[in-house]
Protein backbone atom coordinates (compact mmCIF):
# COMPACT_ATOMS: atom_id res chain seq x y z
CA UNK A 1 0.00 0.00 0.00
CA UNK A 2 2.87 2.22 1.20
CA UNK A 3 4.80 1.31 -2.13
CA UNK A 4 1.84 2.30 -4.35
CA UNK A 5 1.34 5.15 -1.95
CA UNK A 6 5.00 6.57 -3.04
CA UNK A 7 4.73 5.45 -6.47
CA UNK A 8 2.05 7.96 -6.99
CA UNK A 9 3.05 11.14 -5.41
CA UNK A 10 6.41 10.04 -6.93
CA UNK A 11 4.19 10.27 -10.52
CA UNK A 12 2.58 13.64 -9.10
CA UNK A 13 5.93 14.98 -8.56
CA UNK A 14 7.23 14.05 -11.94
CA UNK A 15 4.12 15.25 -14.19
CA UNK A 16 4.32 18.57 -12.45
CA UNK A 17 8.00 19.39 -12.51
CA UNK A 18 7.75 18.75 -16.43
CA UNK A 19 4.17 21.30 -16.29
CA UNK A 20 5.96 23.63 -14.23
CA UNK A 21 9.34 23.25 -15.98
CA UNK A 22 7.29 23.92 -19.47
CA UNK A 23 5.94 27.15 -18.03
CA UNK A 24 9.13 28.21 -16.71
CA UNK A 25 10.07 28.10 -20.30
CA UNK A 26 7.75 30.45 -21.41
CA UNK A 27 8.20 33.05 -18.95
CA UNK A 28 12.13 32.68 -20.02
CA UNK A 29 11.43 33.06 -23.66
CA UNK A 30 8.99 36.11 -23.03
CA UNK A 31 11.22 37.85 -20.68
CA UNK A 32 14.19 37.62 -22.78
CA UNK A 33 11.95 38.99 -25.97
CA UNK A 34 10.81 41.88 -23.06
CA UNK A 35 14.64 42.32 -22.78
CA UNK A 36 14.94 43.01 -26.41
CA UNK A 37 12.17 45.66 -26.64
CA UNK A 38 13.64 47.33 -23.63
CA UNK A 39 17.37 47.69 -25.31
CA UNK A 40 14.78 48.85 -28.01
CA UNK A 41 13.22 51.91 -26.49
CA UNK A 42 17.35 53.13 -26.03
CA UNK A 43 17.84 53.36 -29.58
CA UNK A 44 14.37 54.46 -30.37
CA UNK A 45 15.17 57.66 -28.09
CA UNK A 46 17.78 58.36 -29.75
CA UNK A 47 15.19 59.52 -32.68
CA UNK A 48 12.84 61.26 -29.88
CA UNK A 49 14.74 63.16 -27.54
CA UNK A 50 16.06 66.25 -29.35
CA UNK A 51 12.87 67.03 -30.23
CA UNK A 52 10.63 66.49 -27.00
CA UNK A 53 11.40 67.45 -23.59
CA UNK A 54 11.71 64.58 -21.49
CA UNK A 55 7.96 64.59 -19.49
CA UNK A 56 6.47 65.18 -22.26
CA UNK A 57 8.23 62.45 -24.13
CA UNK A 58 7.55 60.20 -21.10
CA UNK A 59 3.86 61.44 -21.21
CA UNK A 60 3.23 60.82 -24.87
CA UNK A 61 5.03 57.10 -24.44
CA UNK A 62 2.50 56.64 -21.40
CA UNK A 63 -0.64 58.26 -23.19
CA UNK A 64 -0.27 55.75 -26.16
CA UNK A 65 0.45 52.62 -24.38
CA UNK A 66 -2.42 53.37 -21.62
CA UNK A 67 -4.90 53.19 -25.08
CA UNK A 68 -3.19 50.12 -26.44
CA UNK A 69 -3.10 48.21 -23.50
CA UNK A 70 -6.93 48.96 -22.43
CA UNK A 71 -7.84 47.26 -25.64
CA UNK A 72 -5.24 44.39 -24.99
CA UNK A 73 -6.82 44.51 -21.90
CA UNK A 74 -10.06 44.42 -23.10
CA UNK A 75 -9.44 41.61 -26.02
CA UNK A 76 -7.99 39.10 -23.30
CA UNK A 77 -10.43 39.73 -20.42
CA UNK A 78 -13.46 38.60 -23.47
CA UNK A 79 -10.88 35.55 -24.56
CA UNK A 80 -9.82 34.89 -20.34
CA UNK A 81 -13.99 35.70 -19.12
CA UNK A 82 -12.42 34.09 -15.47
CA UNK A 83 -9.79 36.75 -15.87
CA UNK A 84 -11.72 39.71 -16.39
CA UNK A 85 -10.74 42.39 -13.29
CA UNK A 86 -13.37 44.75 -12.44
CA UNK A 87 -11.95 47.72 -10.50
CA UNK A 88 -12.28 47.68 -6.94
CA UNK A 89 -12.09 51.14 -4.65
CA UNK A 90 -10.04 49.07 -2.20
CA UNK A 91 -7.32 48.43 -4.79
CA UNK A 92 -6.85 51.79 -5.76
CA UNK A 93 -3.99 52.44 -3.25
CA UNK A 94 -2.28 49.42 -5.01
CA UNK A 95 -2.23 51.27 -8.14
CA UNK A 96 -1.19 54.27 -7.18
CA UNK A 97 2.10 52.60 -5.29
CA UNK A 98 2.87 50.73 -9.31
CA UNK A 99 1.77 54.25 -11.27
CA UNK A 100 3.40 56.89 -9.20
CA UNK A 101 6.68 54.82 -7.32
CA UNK A 102 7.03 52.27 -10.22
CA UNK A 103 5.72 54.82 -13.31
CA UNK A 104 6.69 58.09 -12.47
CA UNK A 105 9.06 57.63 -10.03
CA UNK A 106 11.49 55.50 -11.42
CA UNK A 107 11.82 57.23 -15.03
CA UNK A 108 11.99 60.67 -13.07
CA UNK A 109 14.80 60.02 -10.63
CA UNK A 110 16.21 58.22 -14.21
CA UNK A 111 15.85 61.23 -15.96
CA UNK A 112 16.98 63.65 -13.44
CA UNK A 113 20.21 61.75 -12.92
CA UNK A 114 21.51 62.17 -15.97
CA UNK A 115 22.01 66.03 -15.83
CA UNK A 116 24.26 65.43 -12.92
CA UNK A 117 26.19 61.97 -13.26
CA UNK A 118 27.53 60.05 -16.57
CA UNK A 119 25.85 57.44 -18.35
CA UNK A 120 28.35 55.30 -17.26
CA UNK A 121 27.98 55.42 -13.90
CA UNK A 122 24.21 55.74 -14.19
CA UNK A 123 24.57 52.30 -15.93
CA UNK A 124 26.63 50.48 -13.75
CA UNK A 125 24.64 51.58 -10.52
CA UNK A 126 21.27 50.17 -12.89
CA UNK A 127 22.84 47.16 -13.19
CA UNK A 128 22.52 46.54 -9.50
CA UNK A 129 18.75 46.17 -10.14
CA UNK A 130 19.05 42.28 -9.68
CA UNK A 131 20.92 42.64 -6.34
CA UNK A 132 18.36 45.74 -4.72
CA UNK A 133 15.47 43.47 -6.04
CA UNK A 134 16.97 39.86 -4.02
CA UNK A 135 17.36 42.01 -1.13
CA UNK A 136 13.95 43.20 -0.92
CA UNK A 137 12.45 40.48 -1.94
CA UNK A 138 14.31 38.39 0.65
CA UNK A 139 13.18 41.22 3.86
CA UNK A 140 9.33 41.97 2.27
CA UNK A 141 8.86 38.42 0.96
CA UNK A 142 10.94 36.43 3.04
CA UNK A 143 12.33 34.83 0.00
CA UNK A 144 15.58 32.80 0.34
CA UNK A 145 18.22 33.89 -1.55
CA UNK A 146 20.02 29.99 -3.00
CA UNK A 147 23.24 30.27 -3.76
CA UNK A 148 23.05 29.55 -7.25
CA UNK A 149 20.47 32.93 -7.37
CA UNK A 150 23.34 35.18 -5.87
CA UNK A 151 25.96 33.68 -8.14
CA UNK A 152 23.83 34.18 -11.53
CA UNK A 153 23.12 37.98 -9.95
CA UNK A 154 26.75 38.60 -9.39
CA UNK A 155 28.07 37.21 -12.86
CA UNK A 156 25.37 38.96 -14.92
CA UNK A 157 26.23 42.31 -12.66
CA UNK A 158 30.28 41.69 -13.20
CA UNK A 159 29.10 41.30 -17.17
CA UNK A 160 27.13 44.82 -17.31
CA UNK A 161 30.28 46.40 -15.55
CA UNK A 162 32.24 44.79 -18.04
CA UNK A 163 30.02 46.05 -21.19
CA UNK A 164 29.92 48.90 -19.96
CA UNK A 165 33.56 49.86 -19.34
CA UNK A 166 34.88 47.89 -22.72
CA UNK A 167 36.72 45.40 -20.02
CA UNK A 168 38.43 48.90 -18.53
CA UNK A 169 37.84 48.01 -14.88
CA UNK A 170 40.35 51.12 -14.71
CA UNK A 171 37.31 53.04 -15.39
CA UNK A 172 35.55 52.24 -11.79
CA UNK A 173 38.84 53.43 -9.96
CA UNK A 174 37.64 57.34 -11.08
CA UNK A 175 34.03 56.02 -9.61
CA UNK A 176 32.72 58.71 -7.02
CA UNK A 177 29.49 58.86 -5.94
CA UNK A 178 27.67 62.41 -7.21
CA UNK A 179 24.31 63.98 -6.94
CA UNK A 180 23.40 62.05 -9.42
CA UNK A 181 24.47 59.13 -8.47
CA UNK A 182 22.52 59.15 -5.26
CA UNK A 183 19.45 59.82 -7.49
CA UNK A 184 20.01 56.71 -9.84
CA UNK A 185 20.33 54.50 -6.47
CA UNK A 186 16.66 55.75 -5.83
CA UNK A 187 15.56 55.18 -9.08
CA UNK A 188 16.90 51.17 -8.40
CA UNK A 189 15.21 51.46 -5.15
CA UNK A 190 11.72 52.49 -6.42
CA UNK A 191 11.91 50.10 -9.69
CA UNK A 192 12.82 47.12 -7.39
CA UNK A 193 10.14 48.25 -4.91
CA UNK A 194 7.61 48.12 -7.81
CA UNK A 195 7.99 44.40 -8.78
CA UNK A 196 8.21 43.40 -4.83
CA UNK A 197 5.21 45.01 -4.12
CA UNK A 198 3.45 43.66 -7.00
CA UNK A 199 3.99 40.43 -6.14
CA UNK A 200 2.85 40.81 -2.65
CA UNK A 201 0.10 43.42 -2.76
CA UNK A 202 -1.40 42.44 -5.87
CA UNK A 203 -1.81 38.97 -6.16
CA UNK A 204 -5.04 38.79 -7.02
CA UNK A 205 -5.25 41.18 -9.53
CA UNK A 206 -4.37 39.38 -13.25
CA UNK A 207 -1.08 40.72 -15.09
CA UNK A 208 -2.90 42.67 -17.82
CA UNK A 209 -5.00 44.91 -14.96
CA UNK A 210 -1.99 45.84 -12.75
CA UNK A 211 -0.23 46.72 -16.17
CA UNK A 212 -2.99 48.93 -17.31
CA UNK A 213 -4.02 50.94 -14.04
CA UNK A 214 -0.07 51.46 -13.25
CA UNK A 215 0.02 53.26 -17.00
CA UNK A 216 -3.27 55.04 -16.02
CA UNK A 217 -2.18 55.95 -13.20
CA UNK A 218 1.10 57.49 -14.40
CA UNK A 219 -0.08 59.15 -17.53
CA UNK A 220 -2.70 61.03 -15.18
CA UNK A 221 -0.47 62.25 -12.56
CA UNK A 222 2.21 63.48 -15.12
CA UNK A 223 -0.15 66.20 -16.60
CA UNK A 224 0.49 69.30 -14.73
CA UNK A 225 3.95 68.11 -15.58
CA UNK A 226 3.78 68.33 -19.22
CA UNK A 227 1.80 71.76 -19.06
CA UNK A 228 4.89 73.23 -17.66
CA UNK A 229 6.86 72.40 -20.93
CA UNK A 230 4.47 73.80 -22.93
CA UNK A 231 4.34 71.25 -25.84
CA UNK A 232 1.75 73.09 -28.11
CA UNK A 233 4.70 75.39 -28.52
CA UNK A 234 7.28 72.48 -29.81
CA UNK A 235 5.04 69.86 -31.21
CA UNK A 236 4.42 71.43 -34.76
CA UNK A 237 8.29 70.98 -35.50
CA UNK A 238 8.88 67.56 -34.23
CA UNK A 239 9.52 64.97 -37.56
CA UNK A 240 7.58 61.64 -38.21
CA UNK A 241 10.43 59.75 -37.12
CA UNK A 242 10.33 61.09 -33.58
CA UNK A 243 6.42 60.44 -33.34
CA UNK A 244 6.56 56.97 -34.92
CA UNK A 245 9.59 56.59 -32.24
CA UNK A 246 7.72 57.31 -29.55
CA UNK A 247 4.47 54.45 -30.68
CA UNK A 248 7.41 52.05 -30.56
CA UNK A 249 8.56 52.63 -27.10
CA UNK A 250 4.62 52.59 -26.04
CA UNK A 251 3.44 49.55 -27.79
CA UNK A 252 7.08 47.62 -27.53
CA UNK A 253 9.24 48.79 -24.17
CA UNK A 254 6.24 49.34 -22.45
CA UNK A 255 2.31 47.22 -23.17
CA UNK A 256 4.74 44.09 -24.28
CA UNK A 257 7.60 44.30 -22.11
CA UNK A 258 5.91 46.05 -18.49
CA UNK A 259 3.38 43.28 -19.07
CA UNK A 260 5.43 40.43 -19.41
CA UNK A 261 7.33 41.53 -16.64
CA UNK A 262 4.39 40.93 -14.45
CA UNK A 263 3.50 37.79 -16.05
CA UNK A 264 7.10 37.07 -14.83
CA UNK A 265 6.93 38.28 -11.35
CA UNK A 266 3.73 35.95 -10.51
CA UNK A 267 5.28 33.21 -11.97
CA UNK A 268 8.97 33.10 -11.37
CA UNK A 269 9.21 36.11 -8.39
CA UNK A 270 10.51 39.46 -8.77
CA UNK A 271 14.24 38.59 -7.95
CA UNK A 272 14.63 36.49 -10.88
CA UNK A 273 12.86 38.41 -13.31
CA UNK A 274 15.10 41.46 -12.72
CA UNK A 275 18.06 39.62 -13.61
CA UNK A 276 16.62 39.40 -17.12
CA UNK A 277 17.30 43.15 -17.26
CA UNK A 278 20.94 42.51 -17.54
CA UNK A 279 20.48 41.44 -20.87
CA UNK A 280 19.29 44.89 -22.42
CA UNK A 281 22.69 46.12 -22.42
CA UNK A 282 23.58 43.06 -25.17
CA UNK A 283 20.58 44.01 -27.19
CA UNK A 284 21.33 47.56 -26.86
CA UNK A 285 25.17 47.02 -28.37
CA UNK A 286 23.64 44.19 -31.17
CA UNK A 287 20.97 47.08 -32.12
CA UNK A 288 23.18 50.29 -32.15
CA UNK A 289 25.76 48.38 -33.89
CA UNK A 290 23.08 47.08 -36.77
CA UNK A 291 20.87 50.35 -36.45
CA UNK A 292 23.46 52.82 -35.15
CA UNK A 293 26.67 51.66 -37.31
CA UNK A 294 28.36 51.58 -34.04
CA UNK A 295 31.43 49.43 -33.50
CA UNK A 296 30.86 45.82 -32.10
CA UNK A 297 34.27 45.40 -30.24
CA UNK A 298 35.43 41.92 -29.21
CA UNK A 299 35.37 42.11 -25.44
CA UNK A 300 31.37 42.66 -25.62
CA UNK A 301 31.10 39.10 -27.14
CA UNK A 302 32.70 37.91 -23.92
CA UNK A 303 30.63 40.02 -21.58
CA UNK A 304 27.24 39.41 -23.38
CA UNK A 305 28.86 35.48 -22.36
CA UNK A 306 29.15 36.03 -18.79
CA UNK A 307 25.74 37.83 -18.56
CA UNK A 308 23.79 34.84 -20.37
CA UNK A 309 25.54 32.55 -18.68
CA UNK A 310 24.72 34.31 -15.06
CA UNK A 311 21.06 34.72 -16.48
CA UNK A 312 20.84 30.94 -16.59
CA UNK A 313 22.12 29.94 -13.61
CA UNK A 314 19.79 32.70 -11.60
CA UNK A 315 16.72 31.04 -13.20
CA UNK A 316 18.24 27.33 -12.66
CA UNK A 317 18.45 28.47 -8.67
CA UNK A 318 14.35 27.97 -9.03
CA UNK A 319 13.65 24.72 -10.64
CA UNK A 320 14.95 22.94 -7.89
CA UNK A 321 12.55 19.42 -7.03
CA UNK A 322 11.64 20.86 -3.74
CA UNK A 323 10.70 24.21 -4.89
CA UNK A 324 7.89 22.48 -7.32
CA UNK A 325 6.41 20.56 -4.53
CA UNK A 326 6.10 23.28 -2.38
CA UNK A 327 4.45 25.63 -5.07
CA UNK A 328 2.90 22.74 -6.23
CA UNK A 329 1.11 21.78 -3.03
Amino acid sequence: MQTAIRRELGGAVQINMEATTKSNARIYILMVLAAFCWSGAFIAGKFAVPYIPTVSLTFGRFVVATVAMGFIKKYMEAKNPEEKYIFQKTDLKKFLFTGIVGMVGYHIFFFLSLKYTTAINSSIIGATNPVVTALLALAFLKQKLPLKQVLGIVLSLFGVVLTITAGDLSVLAAFELNKGDLIMCLAVVVWAAYGVYSKSRCAGISPVAITYYSFLVCTLVLIPFVLLEKPWEFLPGVPAEAYIAVVFMAIFPSCFSYLMQQVAIKEIGPARTAVFINLVPIFSFVLATLILGETLQPVKILTAALIIAGVCICQLSGNTKEGIIKNGK
